[in-house]
């Protein structure tokens, strides 16, 4: 459950039962996949960034650089674990505050 109105990852939650959410406005749903790909035990994702000039036809420029964020605690899919943000979020703005955060100094252009 992610407010609709907030960013870097303020008010996530990860909830286990449809009735936690009855009743809850502003807020986007996702649902939670429990055995995601994993790159060496951590969760990642991916951004590729396209833009698309025409739809008809299709006209669309991928931009040749893309974007990886990490988690910074090995994955685990234990019910016991939904509370640790480093291990569940890859947002650069939680894991930054993790004690095995290694910031990227390399800026490749």
């Amino acid at each position: 459950m992610k407010p609709n109105h907030l960013s870097c990852a303020k008010g996530i939650k990860i909830v286990g039962k449809k009735d936690e959410i009855k009743n809850k406005h502003n807020f986007i749903l996702q649902k939670y996949l429990s055995n995601p790909h994993l790159l060496r035990g951590f969760k990642y994702d991916l951004r590729i960034y396209i833009l698309v000039t025409s739809i008809d036809p299709l006209v669309a420029y991928m931009y040749q650089d893309g974007l990886v964020r990490m988690a910074t605690q090995p994955y685990s899919n234990n019910a016991d674990t939904l509370k640790e943000r480093f291990m569940h979020l890859t947002n650069y703005s939680v894991n930054k505050n993790a004690e095995n955060f290694i910031k990227n100094d390399n800026q490749e252009s």
